[in-house]
């Protein structure tokens, strides 16, 4: 086995395949496509693991189907929760605004460090000091990363108010 160009090799053969399987198991064709997706980015972060089994399609089929087990088990452990009165539903969800899937949409188009450090102090609301810490960096980077991406969200943000003028 040669690596990604293997594995890519595999994908465009099997992922369809297993997708079908992990449908008919979950009947739910986004959980079996989740599924699917993260065994393959195992397989990818455990490039050796592919080389030493016989057929890479059964070995992803049994990592998805694992997947797609443990998913469900904690649906299950999350429903029991709710309906024994420990965690309470959402009453409703609110709906999303115009202006929130613009934001969510120019979001993807800021590197995803500078991203990740919006989403935590923004969002998240955790202080600078603290988005540092979990990203593992300077507080001068977090501040940085900051101005960086609110400079590149007013741009974006203004392009697509413009084209809808």
């Amino acid at each position: 086995m040669d690596g990604e160009a293997d594995l890519r090799a595999i994908y465009l053969a099997s992922a369809g395949r297993l997708v079908a399987v992990l449908y008919g198991l979950t009947g739910d064709f986004a959980e079996a496509e989740d599924a699917v997706h993260e065994a393959f980015a195992r397989a990818l972060s455990r490039p050796g693991q592919l080389r030493r089994v016989d057929s890479p399609e059964a070995w992803l089929r049994t990592v998805a189907m694992n997947i797609a087990r443990t998913r469900c088990r904690r649906r299950l452990l999350l429903e029991r929760i709710i309906h024994s009165g420990r965690l309470r539903r959402p009453e409703s969800t609110p709906p999303i605004s115009a202006d929130r899937v613009a934001l969510a949409e120019a979001m993807q188009a800021v590197p995803r460090p500078v991203r990740e450090c919006l989403v935590l102090h923004y969002i998240a609301d955790l202080t600078i000091a603290d988005v540092a810490a979990a990203q593992q960096c300077s507080v001068e980077a977090v501040k940085s990363r900051l101005l960086r991406g609110r400079r590149a969200l007013a741009t974006l943000l203004e392009d697509k108010e413009g084209t809808r003028a």
